[in-house]
């Protein structure tokens, strides 16, 4: 009943926040004889602020129209790939009427980022897609919210994550000849496993693994956010923390993680800055500091949309990554798309670079967590595997903002660089071999897609 209960306080709350904001909207209008009450700036930025804490934050949009490429403005266009019933897989296509321009986007390598189902949307990897597109053709994992995914789409395992990337790997192969693969956080550990199987059958691999802030060993320097995973048992998880979708929404009847639950951990975290944050809100918004505003608006405009993860999922990932380590340990069994089980062995891959990546003051993936799978990967030429700490950097810092641009950036760029030149000669031959893989592949096993009640 929680999730019923959440979305009535929900809708409750819904006209109070409007209220609040057409108040603020209009105590804050200079041609409004209300503007003229004694501390009217106060009691304006009071309503915006209620209104800020109330409102219902849905899903930003990536908002990338264009970026600079060696001295000129290169439009965007954001269009779907592949549409699955969990994932779809976004590419965001470059245009120019500069010939020379178009010359260097046709070269450049094709790179996608698998982005984090763990409660944020993937818009939250919005700066380190824009960095991206200056040197590389960019797709994107757009996992969906799983309270909008119909009971009739059958559920979503683990299993899948790790099937979904490896047919989005073999799809870009065969359309751009090539990959290399960055995941950040939470799918460090399925794009290994994903790479691995691939390796065990002998296709064709990414030409890069770029590994960022991700648990590969959770056992390693555990954070609140492990010991919360690990401390607890699964049926703990199971009988606290997973609710059936309400009627009012497509998935009605699913099981889920909440995302307002997640969203509770996240800001349960470091109350005491969020709490700051928003008093610094309120103060920009008495001096009229709009910049610094709007900033806090679309820092929590992402922060706050929040997004349902299928239960099995969920829990299949808490008993994986968090309490049988299953990866490190080598007992790591999936399910392909034909049904078969097969054994993640990370020692299988060979002629791939890696590079791993993880930021000093990391909070979340605590310290040697991602340096882990260079050893897991020993089947890989100690030259063609590389560690990178980012001094001062917390989790978040390792693929957006400052350091992401100025320290980070370059190291994954230069990383990308070296192995495409090495590698791209190489898969020339084998694009017919991997454009028959990504159809023979397609379609999920029939077992795997059944509807549950």
């Amino acid at each position: 009943m929680l999730y019923q209960f959440y979305e009535a306080q929900r809708a409750l709350m819904e006209p109070f926040a409007e209220f609040a904001l057409a108040s603020s909207k209009m105590l804050a209008n200079p041609v409004s004889p209300l503007s003229q009450i004694p501390l009217v700036q106060r009691i304006s930025a009071s309503y915006d602020l209620m209104y800020r804490l109330g409102k219902d934050y849905v899903k930003p949009a990536f908002g990338i129209h264009s970026v600079h490429i060696k001295g000129s403005d290169v439009a965007v266009q954001e269009h779907i790939e592949i549409s699955k019933p969990f994932c779809d897989l976004l590419r965001f296509k470059r245009f120019s009427d500069n010939a020379e321009t178009l010359h260097s986007l046709h070269d450049m390598p094709a790179v996608l980022v698998v982005a984090p189902l763990s409660g944020h949307y993937a818009t939250l990897l919005r700066d380190t897609v824009k960095q991206l597109l200056k040197d590389h053709k960019v797709y994107i994992t757009d996992w969906k919210n799983a309270r909008l995914v119909p009971l009739s789409e059958g559920e979503f395992h683990l299993d899948d994550y790790v099937n979904y990337v490896q047919s989005f790997i073999r799809h870009i192969q065969a359309t751009q000849g090539h990959c290399h693969v960055i995941s950040v956080c939470q799918p460090t550990v399925p794009v290994l496993a994903a790479v691995s199987l691939m390796a065990s059958r002998g296709e064709t691999l990414p030409l890069s693994m770029t590994m960022m802030g991700g648990p590969i060993d959770a056992t390693k320097s555990p954070t609140a956010v492990n010991n919360l995973a690990m401390n607890k048992s699964y049926d703990w998880f199971e009988n606290n923390v997973i609710y059936r979708v309400p009627a009012n929404f497509p998935g009605a009847g699913r099981r889920v993680y909440p995302g307002f639950l997640q969203h509770s951990g996240f800001v349960a975290m470091n109350p005491d800055r969020h709490m700051k944050s928003h008093y610094d809100y309120f103060k920009d918004l008495i001096k009229g500091d709009d910049a610094s505003a709007e900033q806090h608006r679309q820092f929590y405009d992402e922060y706050n949309a929040v997004l349902d993860m299928d239960a099995d999922y969920y829990l299949e990932t808490i008993a994986t990554v968090f309490q049988d380590f299953k990866l490190v340990r080598g007992t790591w069994d999936v399910r392909s798309e034909e049904g078969d089980i097969e054994r993640v062995r990370p020692q299988d891959i060979s002629g791939c670079g890696l590079l791993t990546i993880e930021g000093e003051l990391d909070d979340i993936s605590g310290s040697g967590q991602t340096k882990a799978a260079l050893k897991l990967c020993s089947g890989i030429a100690a030259g063609d595997k590389h560690h990178y700490e980012v001094k001062g950097a917390g989790h978040y810092g390792i693929f957006s903002g400052r350091r992401w641009r100025d320290l980070v950036y370059p190291e994954v760029l230069s990383f990308i660089k070296a192995h495409h030149k090495v590698a791209k000669k190489s898969t020339t031959k084998k694009i017919a071999v991997t454009k028959s893989a990504a159809k023979s592949t397609s379609k999920m096993a029939s077992s795997r897609r059944k509807a549950t009640a």
